[in-house]
């Protein structure tokens, strides 16, 4: 499915302000006061629900009650003694377990669903919230909403009403991949994750062709690139392998001194609000550019091998923040 880069709803200096702001939000999970003058002042936190109770839906209920600007009032499962239901109900949220039907039902709409069940699914959870005014953010590998990468072309998540996360996957390489072949010619990309199998639930599971497919196709669309390749190792190791992604580029004319400041540059703004990513290589031999990230999970309620969960529910929270921001900010001043 083709999918555009239409600017942000708001340009020039307030966006770049409102993205500053959002960054500093995730990053210290806290209530923005009045003294600091900053656009969420007077407004409501938007309500939130989560769809799907897994190990992605429970860590993200957890990111998103750090929130400032956000307040998840349901999280959704299709079975009422799901472990990931009581989890919820444990950490003060409340729960439903008729899938979308909970959402439809509910006495207002929300202003944001996360879509953290699967991929085939999305298709039916938009059709049925669509028609609400409800905004997602999908976690799933759908291919339906528009891709976003937030260091890349977060701006572009203000102007669409489902935004697309890609894939845990995605939203380490294409960062890196991105920045490089700004200034790098490349010919074929290939992409090697590793995951702890642990780290790993059912329903991404059962969309794993759907993973590597989205995944592949964000990778050609970020980049330029026509020829790319994804595989995906889910690793049995004990002691649990960290989430690891590598990446070989191979063209010409690559100058060692540019590939190693624009990695740096690109994972430094992902650490931004995914602060476990590290650069563990970064190589260039002939015509081959070699670089291998990790992400080692900041959550207090997931291990540090769970890399995958975290980095994309980083960034599901903050395009939800900067939603709120923008709305905040429009309310304000009447300028969208």
């Amino acid at each position: 499915m083709p999918r555009g880069r239409a600017a942000g709803g708001i340009q020039g200096h307030r966006s770049s302000a409102l993205m500053d702001i959002s960054f500093l939000l995730f990053s210290h999970g806290r209530r923005l006061t009045s003294e600091e003058g900053l656009p969420v002042n007077g407004s409501e936190p938007l309500r939130v629900a989560i769809l799907g109770a897994g190990l992605i839906g429970i860590d993200l209920l957890t990111k998103v009650q750090r929130s400032a600007v956000l307040d998840c009032q349901l999280v959704v499962g299709r079975d009422d003694r799901a472990y990931g239901l009581r989890r919820a109900a444990a950490l003060g949220c409340a729960t439903a377990a008729d899938g979308i039907r909970s959402l439809v039902a509910a006495d207002r709409p929300f202003d944001i669903v996360f879509d953290a069940s699967n991929a085939l699914s999305h298709v039916e959870h938009w059709k049925s919230l669509e028609p609400l005014g409800t905004r997602l953010v999908d976690l799933t590998p759908s291919m339906v909403g528009h891709m976003v990468a937030p260091t890349v072309n977060g701006a572009d998540a203000r102007s669409h009403r489902n935004v697309n996360l890609i894939s845990c996957t995605g939203q380490a390489a294409v960062p890196i991949l991105h920045a490089l072949t700004r200034r790098h010619p490349a010919e074929y990309i290939e992409v090697v994750t590793t995951a702890a199998s642990a780290s790993v639930g059912r329903a991404t599971r059962l969309n794993l062709d759907e993973y590597i497919d989205t995944t592949q196709d964000a990778v050609r669309t970020f980049t330029g690139v026509p020829e790319i390749k994804v595989m995906v190792n889910l690793s049995p190791a004990s002691p649990p392998a960290m989430f690891r992604v590598a990446m070989s580029l191979l063209g010409g004319g690559f100058d060692a001194e540019s590939v190693r400041a624009d990695v740096e540059d690109a994972a430094a703004r992902v650490r931004a609000f995914a602060p476990g990513l590290t650069v563990k290589a970064c190589t260039v031999t002939g015509d081959r550019v070699f670089v291998a990230v990790e992400v080692a999970a900041a959550g207090e309620r997931i291990p540090r091998h769970m890399g995958n969960v975290d980095i994309i529910n980083a960034a599901a929270v903050l395009v939800a923040e900067r939603w709120a921001l923008s709305d905040a900010a429009i309310a304000t001043t009447g300028v969208s």
